[in-house]
């Protein structure tokens, strides 16, 4: 450990015998080399395994005098402090030693104070960091600063990758990712010490000695333009048109729900993402689904990134795999000249709101959030989603100018506006390309070849709560399964009473409408199922009208402020492959209109005597029932 630094002594005059003008590196002024070790891998592999950083070596390299200062040395105390076997036999180090180091963010002021001292000392200018490769900065101390809720010093945020330099001037030799100081030193003809046994302090006199060589030689561009590490993530809107190159773009999963773009870049301290380069994914319901595609600037970035697969967001792991360009595109890309003049502005927070009042206009959502957290350009600042027929949908996008403004915003989560809560969450330029481009679509009917067939069985209308509704159905549940759950209540079932809802791609959506014979049976079984669990997910079940289910099924949508109509009267075909409709129809007895399940789901005493042939399953024209309204339940869990 390198002794508490003394005061700087008074800068000393410039030298009046080297000539300015002759400056090998104008601008660059001093060079501070530095080389770490984490606990973990080494070389290349460095920082991959998400180790904490144990040691840094540093030493100050004044190109104009061709002056070195100290060479210093600092162990870095690790809060997990095992050594991996690779580590412990090429550093010498034990845990006990590591436990009695300082912590990361001690040594890092001690190695701020100390390099500015011995800059001065060598009567140097400000100074830039030179390391070997690129992972000790990108991979290893913004990521666990980050962590670590560290704020690094500006200095951090940019230096000289050792490898470039000199692959600059010696473009004949490797590629500048494979090589090591050993090479560099052996292409140069140096001679190093190989009796020094001390880790650390090997690599940095030998890059000390490499630079020394090379400003020697012809400088050119030699030290002039330094590594940038972003210190900010930049949002941004994504047009359809753009191109984006496959190398330059990951998809990681197993992202919390929750989490914002903010969050994701986060993930990828260190790294340069590309402005607007995080789309987080919806499923067809329009909730996050874990998933994200990130761009990067460049693909030596891109796989930086790959090599932080299951590095850990909170107590989650994260997977990260390639991903393509064009599904970057498909996701953040929009068309709309509209979205694109809302994303224009720069360095604003996204916030989405859900669940406003159909009437709601830019007054309204203004007054709700209140003059402490302005909209960025008031009404301008905000985005209302529409369907195409320009009925709202109570979506909308609010722009504010800073996390602050933002943060109070979302504290409004919840609050009433009207007779209506409204949820605020975070938002991304990616996601509000995707809804509206979901919103915007055009629905499946224009797209189907297949002749619309009469429905058999036409729905009655009828204001009398006979239906029942089920929410929150698992996404594998069939008719069975819904009969299942239902139980005794399942012999009061109509025939070809049972509807499932589709969304719009022709999924399950999570919602049925069960006809009962009568509006006692459908409270009944209301009560008695409510909340109950199907397959580990509890399913609501309450009671509506014929109407209601009616409008539901031709297109429309049920939420507890009401019906909003369906875009057409026309029914939607569901896909042929749905398998929920393919199964043999089961004939099972009735007298009556009630719908009974086969006999082993009942008991026997209600097994009617006389028996009468009726289908179980709804006919095959109940495909046309289909919901393609894009629907977007809440996101909480």
């Amino acid at each position: 450990m390198s002794p508490p630094p003394p005061p700087p002594p008074p800068t000393p005059a410039p030298d009046p015998t080297i000539d300015s003008a002759a400056d090998p590196c104008p601008g660059s002024g001093s060079l501070a080399v530095l080389f770490g070790a984490t606990a973990g891998a080494l070389g290349p592999e460095l920082g991959s395994d998400e180790t904490d950083l144990i040691l840094l070596v540093w030493q100050v390299v004044e190109p104009r005098s061709r002056q070195v200062g100290t060479l210093h040395k600092s162990l870095v105390r690790a809060e997990a402090a095992a050594l991996s076997p690779q580590c412990r036999e090429a550093s010498g180090l034990s845990a006990d030693s590591l436990a009695r180091a300082e912590s990361l963010d001690k040594v890092l002021q001690q190695f701020s104070q100390l390099v500015n001292r011995d800059v001065a000392l060598l009567g140097g200018g400000p100074y830039v960091l030179c390391t070997d490769g690129q992972q000790l900065l990108r991979q290893v101390l913004h990521p666990e600063a980050s962590r670590k809720n560290l704020v690094l010093p500006d200095t951090f945020f940019s230096f000289y990758d050792l490898r470039r330099e000199f692959h600059m001037q010696h473009p004949s030799t490797c590629s500048a990712r494979d090589l090591t100081v050993a090479t560099m030193a052996q292409d140069l003809g140096l001679e190093t010490d190989a009796t020094e046994d001390d880790f650390g302090v090997w690599e940095v006199k030998t890059m000390v000695a490499v630079i020394l060589h090379l400003l020697e030689g012809p400088s050119g561009q030699l030290f002039s333009k330094p590594e940038v590490v972003k210190q900010k993530y930049e949002t941004g809107p994504c047009s359809k048109a753009d191109v984006v190159e496959s190398e330059t773009v990951v998809r990681a999963r197993g992202l919390p729900w929750q989490s914002s773009d903010q969050d994701v870049a986060r993930f990828f301290k260190g790294l340069n993402i590309a402005r607007g380069g995080v789309a987080l994914c919806l499923n067809a319901q329009g909730r996050r689904n874990g998933e994200a595609l990130i761009r990067f600037t460049d693909r030596e970035q891109r796989d930086l990134a790959l090599q932080r697969h299951k590095h850990h967001m909170g107590v989650r792991y994260i997977e990260v795999y390639k991903a393509t360009g064009e599904e970057f595109v498909k996701i953040a890309g929009g068309t709309s000249l509209e979205v694109a003049r809302f994303l224009s502005r720069e360095d604003q927070v996204i916030l989405r709101l859900r669940g406003l009042p159909f009437s709601a206009g830019p007054a309204d959502v203004l007054s709700f959030l209140g003059p402490e957290c302005p909209v960025t350009g008031g009404a301008d600042g905000l985005l209302f989603v529409r369907h195409p027929d320009g009925r709202p949908t109570g979506d909308a996008f609010a722009l504010f100018a800073c996390e602050e403004l933002a943060q109070a915003a979302l504290r409004r989560h919840k609050g009433m506006l009207g007779k209506r809560y409204i949820e605020l969450f975070r938002s991304t330029a990616a996601e509000v390309q995707q809804v509206l481009n979901r919103y915007a679509s055009s629905p499946l009917l224009p797209t189907l070849t297949a002749p619309l067939l009469p429905i058999p069985f036409p729905l009655a209308a009828g204001t009398g709560r006979d239906c029942v509704r089920l929410r929150g159905l698992p996404y594998t549940a069939t008719i069975e399964d819904i009969l299942s759950f239902l139980g005794e209540a399942a012999a009061d079932i109509r025939p070809h009473g049972v509807h499932m809802v589709l969304n719009q791609q022709g999924r399950p959506s999570g919602d049925a409408f069960i006809q009962m014979t009568s509006a006692e049976r459908a409270l009944a079984a209301a009560q008695r199922c409510h909340k109950k669990m199907m397959k580990e997910r509890y399913v609501e079940v309450v009671s509506c009208s014929t109407e209601d289910m009616s409008r539901v099924l031709m297109g429309g949508t049920l939420s507890r402020s009401g019906m909003s109509p369906p875009p057409c009267k026309l029914p939607c075909l569901s896909p042929p492959t749905y398998a929920t409709f393919q199964a043999t129809p089961t004939l099972i007895p009735t007298e009556t209109a009630a719908l009974y399940p086969t006999s082993a789901l009942l008991p026997t005493a209600r097994v009617p005597a006389a028996p009468t042939p009726v289908a179980y399953y709804p006919g095959p024209a109940t495909q046309l029932y289909m919901n393609y309204t894009a629907y977007y339940p809440s996101q909480e869990p």
